[in-house]
C-alpha cells in the first residue's frame, strides 16, 4: 500500500452529495493536513435526497451542490466537480465511464476512494442502487478505460486529456476491510461537514452518536485503543 507522503494527488467519486462525507470526511481531512490535493466527483445533484417537503424539488440540486461544497471546504477540498445524472436513476452505462474516466485523466490520482459495487446484505442503506452503479462504472474507468489511450478518444483528440494509471483504490466500506484510519482527531471535522449538508441532516440531533456507534467497531477492529474512532476500507492494488 502506498504511503500518505506518497500520495500528491487522490480523487473521490461517489453518487450523492454527502456520501463523501458520511464515508470518508474524516480520513480526508487526514490527507489534506498531510499535504495532498483531494479532488471531488459527484455523480449526481442529490435531486431525489431531503426531507423538507415544503421545499422545491427545483431548488434541490442548487442546494445540494452548495452544500457538498460548504462540506468540502472544512475537510480542505476545493476542487468539486458535479456530474448532473439524475438521482435515484444511475447505470453503469458506457457514458458515465467516460465522464469519470475524463475526471481520472484530469485530477491524475495516485490514490482513489469509491464506493462498493457490491451489496452488503448486512448494510443494507449502505447498498443505495445509484452506489453500486457509481461504484462499477468507477472502477470500470479505472481499469481500463483511463489508462488505456485507446478508450474514449475523445478525450484525448478534443480535450487533450492523456491517459493515466490509478495504482491503488480504496472502497468505502468494504465489502471486505483490510484497512482502517483512525479519525479520532478529525472527528470534530466529520461532524461538521455533514452538518453542513443541512437539507439531509438537519433534522438529525442524533448525528454525533450515530456516527460514534459507526466508527468505534472500525477501530475495535482494527485494534485501536478504546475511545478512538475509524474509517474502514478495502485497498485493492490495481495492476499496471
Amino acid at each position: 500500500m502506498l504511503s500518505d507522503s506518497d500520495v500528491e494527488r487522490a480523487l473521490v467519486v461517489t453518487a450523492h452529495p454527502d456520501d463523501v462525507d458520511f464515508g470518508s470526511a474524516g480520513t480526508i481531512a487526514s490527507w489534506t493536513h498531510g499535504g495532498t490535493s483531494v479532488s471531488y466527483c459527484i455523480v449526481t445533484d442529490g435531486d431525489a435526497g431531503g426531507f423538507d417537503r415544503s421545499v422545491p424539488r427545483s431548488e434541490i440540486p442548487r442546494i445540494r451542490q452548495a452544500e457538498q461544497r460548504a462540506a468540502a471546504a472544512v475537510v480542505g477540498v476545493s476542487d468539486v466537480r458535479f456530474l448532473g445524472y439524475p438521482d435515484g436513476r444511475v447505470e453503469a452505462s458506457y457514458r458515465l465511464r467516460r465522464d469519470i474516466a475524463r475526471e481520472i485523466r484530469r485530477a491524475r490520482p495516485q490514490r482513489m476512494i469509491i464506493q462498493s459495487p457490491e451489496r452488503n446484505l448486512a448494510r443494507i442503506a449502505a447498498g443505495h442502487p445509484d452506489h453500486r452503479a457509481v461504484g462499477e462504472a468507477t472502477l470500470n474507468a479505472i481499469y481500463p478505460d483511463a489508462r488505456n489511450p485507446f478508450a474514449h478518444p475523445e478525450l484525448l483528440q478534443e480535450e487533450g486529456l492523456e491517459s493515466w494509471s490509478v495504482p491503488e483504490v480504496w472502497i468505502s466500506g468494504g465489502p471486505r476491510l483490510n484497512h482502517y484510519v483512525d479519525i479520532t482527531d478529525t472527528f470534530e471535522q466529520k461532524v461538521t461537514a455533514l452538518r453542513a449538508h443541512a437539507s439531509q441532516t438537519g433534522h438529525m440531533t442524533d448525528l454525533e452518536d450515530l456516527l460514534r456507534n459507526w466508527l468505534t467497531p472500525n477501530a475495535k477492529a482494527a485494534g485501536l485503543p478504546a475511545g478512538r474512532l475509524a474509517e474502514a476500507y478495502q485497498v485493492v492494488e490495481i495492476p499496471t
